[in-house]
């Protein structure tokens, strides 16, 4: 108890578990969504989107929160619209967008040399910084976005899935592919005092992978997705403190080692029943059942009839 109590004498380390608490379950969660669009490298590109927007707004003097998130908020849709040009895919759309953004951001700091150490706190993260009010903006934006996330969970799991016939069911895909778009950008703006902008993609990745090795089912996914990233927050803060290292990189490192353990426990538990197949290829395998048998009722299928049932009602 006394391992767990010490730490809390210390208003920044208070401060600094609640953020490393709601940005790793935020990050989590979305996290899963990224990971079925076959994004994992949105939420790195975005960073540095970010990043650029965060010394524009010190430039400009306006309120951190604001110029990043709309910087960020504004990459994120030239991305979706670059990706859905001909011959162009998501990677060099995200590649394209973000790496300019930043180099932007990195020309501005080579001409106005005096504030550059301000900004190694975005580029690797400040946790310890965490004031009360970041406190009041990250849990705003858990808030908001988890609300989110439960509203348009079925219209986000039919996009991810079938981007192209998803609106043929109904499903707005351009307002709900700028909500989800907004929802990243304030994410990855909050989270940059925390984990850094080098650290944030394996923030969001990070705990979806491991949950996929785990379960085939996008409701316990989603779900242990942001068990995993609160926890790896929470414990990450505990040995960054104990052992004196930085606190974002022990967040994503704990995180990586949840990984491993847990790949080594599914690796082994495939290799005692004889089924060695990956997680990827066992849920391909149970959309193909569904087509075979038409009993066989997974989560596709469920989304297909139940948005079949709403267009015949409408």
């Amino acid at each position: 108890m006394t391992v767990l109590v010490d730490p809390f004498q210390f208003e920044f380390f208070r401060n600094g578990l609640i953020a490393a608490t709601l940005v790793g379950g935020l990050c989590g969660l979305l996290g899963v969504f990224i990971v079925l669009r076959r994004m994992s490298y949105v939420g790195h590109g975005l960073s540095h989107a970010a990043f650029g927007g965060a010394v524009v707004s010190y430039v400009a003097s306006w309120n951190f929160y604001i110029g990043a998130g709309l910087w960020g908020f504004v990459s994120a849709l030239l991305i979706n619209w670059t990706s859905r040009r001909r011959g162009i895919g998501a990677d060099a759309a995200i590649g394209i967008v973000t790496t300019s953004s930043f180099a932007f951001g990195v020309a501005l700091i080579s001409r106005t040399r005096h504030f550059t150490r301000n900004f190694e706190a975005a580029l690797f993260g400040d946790i310890l910084g965490v004031t009360r009010t970041d406190l009041v903006v990250i849990a705003s934006v858990a808030a908001v976005v988890g609300v989110g996330l439960f509203v348009g969970y079925k219209q986000l799991l039919f996009l991810a899935f079938d981007p192209e016939v998803a609106p043929v069911y109904g499903v707005p895909a351009f307002w709900v592919d700028s909500a989800f778009a907004l929802a990243l950008a304030a994410t990855i703006v909050v989270s940059m005092n925390v984990v850094g902008v080098t650290l944030i993609a394996a923030a969001i990745v990070i705990p979806p992978i491991t949950a996929r090795l785990v379960t085939h089912s996008f409701a316990r996914l989603v779900g242990l997705s942001g068990v995993i990233g609160t926890l790896c927050g929470v414990f990450g803060m505990y040995l960054s403190y104990y052992i004196d290292v930085s606190s974002g990189a022990t967040i994503v490192l704990l995180g990586a080692a949840v990984f491993l353990v847990t790949l080594g426990a599914s690796a082994a538990r495939g290799a005692r029943t004889g089924r060695r197949m990956p997680a990827h290829r066992a849920a391909a395998g149970a959309m193909i059942g569904e087509k075979r048998n038409p009993r066989a009722r997974g989560p596709r299928a469920d989304l297909l009839a139940q948005w079949s049932e709403k267009g015949a009602e409408e």
